[in-house]
């Protein structure tokens, strides 16, 4: 497969992979029009998320009749493709706090509908972790545990040997799980189901047509619906009343489909919401400290809005981590500072 300098594009912005976009030309394309994309991992990547399927392109493969919002995907000599969606991103038309046009809010709510119907019994993509490691379907708690217990070690404690003092100085300690845990306690059971579980502005795709696509799926798994739901709430900031619009129909959507699937709503919504507050704690600072370093060099420029950053998600996570105070802007900055000049003498 080959492709001239001049026609590809990229790599485009993305945290988990380097993507490259191209045109195929007719005889290898064997009919396939448009532009497609190639995607390859990012070296040395921290992954944050709990990740549930072997390949995204045999999960997209096997969702192609089914999902009718995924961007068509092709295996062209030995490589698999995905066609590139000519559009912009729901956020480049509406960004972050803006409400959203019915058209578009309509097609997100079908996308819940068509995810609500793939179960694990009717979709056949390999799954990565291990049946041990997965929780007893619909067992809602159990679910949430597998994406605490994900947090605990493989984002807090797995790097705690560089980030321990950074850690501890924004008063985030082990004890900081322990008290999550107690309160996110009491989910309602309720019928698992496909979830996409990144569902934000830059993973929406709205073509020439007014169609809207989703995209990158990489941390596709089965569970809680409602999980979907607070995720999605969580990284879209909808505006208060579209908000309240969304989950009121989003549990006619699901509970038409599956009943029981909006199962104790009033009470979990919340509860998963600390969640992914107490989850962006972790998954920020890390992130955040390294977005201070351009080509491995300390840009001290970074650092008032890493600051400002990492301040915004302690604030907002301090009563699900049952943090007693959380350090001001200045503090956080310091705090940065510190953790950034002891790193550099290392």
């Amino acid at each position: 497969m080959s492709a001239a300098l001049d026609a590809v594009e990229g790599p485009l912005s993305g945290y988990h992979h380097e993507t490259y976009v191209f045109p195929l030309s007719a005889e290898e394309g064997s009919g396939l029009q448009g532009r497609w994309k190639i995607r390859e991992p990012r070296e040395r990547l921290l992954w944050f998320d709990r990740r549930c399927f072997g390949s995204e392109e045999r999960l997209l493969y096997d969702l192609q009749r089914r999902i009718d919002v995924i961007p068509e995907v092709a295996r062209v000599s030995g490589v698999n493709l995905q066609r590139f969606v000519e559009g912009s991103t729901l956020g480049a038309l509406h960004p972050s706090g803006d409400a959203l046009p019915s058209l578009v809010f309509d097609q997100i709510l079908g996308l819940f509908r068509q995810l609500v119907t793939v179960t694990s019994s009717t979709l056949v993509a390999e799954r990565r972790c291990r049946p041990e490691d997965r929780a007893t379907e619909g067992d809602s708690a159990g679910f949430l545990e597998t994406l605490i217990s994900f947090t605990q070690d493989q984002v807090y404690e797995r790097n705690l040997s560089e980030y321990k003092d950074l850690f501890a100085a924004l008063g985030l300690e082990p004890h900081s799980f322990r008290r999550l845990r107690t309160r996110v306690a009491g989910l309602h059971d309720r019928p698992f189901c496909l979830l996409h579980a990144d569902l934000h502005r830059e993973n929406f795709i709205f073509d020439r047509d007014g169609k809207l696509w989703a995209i990158d799926w990489e941390l596709a798994m089965f569970g809680d619906p409602l999980y979907d739901l607070a995720t999605h709430l969580y990284l879209m900031r909808y505006p208060p009343a579209q908000e309240r619009q969304m989950i009121r129909r989003w549990c006619e959507v699901v509970e038409d489909i599956r009943p029981g699937s909006a199962q104790g709503w009033r009470e979990d919504l919340p509860r998963l919401l600390d969640f992914k507050k107490a989850q962006s704690v972790f998954t920020d600072v890390i992130r955040v400290s390294q977005s201070m370093d351009i080509d491995g060099k300390f840009d001290r420029r970074r650092l008032r809005s890493a600051a400002l950053k990492v301040w915004g998600v302690l604030s907002s996570a301090a009563e699900p981590l049952g943090l007693e105070t959380v350090p001001g802007p200045l503090a956080t900055e310091a705090a940065l500072l510190r953790w950034r000049s002891v790193r550099a003498l290392t």
